[in-house]
Formats: C-alpha cells, structure tokens, sequence
C-alpha cells in the first residue's frame, strides 16, 4: 500500500528544467504501464466472460485483441506523454510562477487510463443485459 500512495502521490521535480522534467515522468512510465496493463488483463478476462454468458452468443468476438492490445498500449504511452508535455508548456509560459503539476496530472492520468481501460466490461455487460432481455421477451 505505501508503494502505491507514493507513486500516487510523489514529490514533484523541485529542479523544473525540461531534462528534469522528462526524467521525472519517465521514471513513472513503467509503474504506469503496469497498473494500466493489469486493469487491461483484467478487462479482457471480465469482457470475455460476459461474452460467452448464456443466453445466446454475443455478436461481439475478441478475435483482433492482439492487435487492440497493442494499439491501446501505443496510445495510453502517447497520452502518458502529454502529461509530461503539459508541464513543460506551463513551465515554459508561467515560469517561476508555475505550479508543480506532475503529480496532480499523474493522478488524473492514472485515473483516466483506468476508467477507459475497465469501459469494455461495462459495454459487455451492456451485451449480455441485451441477450438476456431478448432471451425472455
């Protein structure tokens, strides 16, 4: 529990330099990783679940998740980086003035990534509701 509140809720870069800045973020991409990457497994094992419920058989197959693993990692990387970009535009305009934002951004990131990342379950969900109503009625 205290690795997770101290990577939630880390010291932000005294130094604020773009190096400085960049090295701080980078050392948090992989902690990142991980925690999206776990809720990803959770996801899909939950979605597959759902989707092979009774009654019927869903329409929906997860056939190219390989493919949408990959993509979805390359853009969580991306959008991970945005965070690193969007304290560096403060920086660069507000100066001394700016807040440090890193962790506060970090936060919202992680919480973002995973409620994007745990969605597919709710839409399966969603499925095998519609499956079951239609079963009945």
């Amino acid at each position: 529990m205290f690795q997770l509140a101290r990577f939630l809720y880390p010291l932000p870069d005294h130094r604020r330099t773009p190096l400085s800045l960049l090295k701080w973020w980078e050392s948090r991409r992989p902690a990142f990783n991980l925690i999206v990457g776990g809720t990803g497994l959770v996801t899909l094992f939950a979605a597959q679940l759902l989707l092979w419920l009774p009654p019927g058989s869903s329409p929906f197959h997860l056939r190219e998740v390989p493919m949408l693993v990959l993509v979805y990692a390359l853009l969580a990387n991306v959008c991970y980086s945005g965070g690193w970009l969007t304290e560096l535009v403060l920086e660069r305009f507000m100066g001394d003035d700016a807040p440090p934002a890193g962790p506060s951004l970090l936060r919202v990131g992680v919480t973002v990534s995973i409620g994007i990342t745990l969605f597919p379950i709710a839409l399966a969900g969603l499925d095998w509701a519609f499956r079951l109503i239609r079963h009945f009625f």
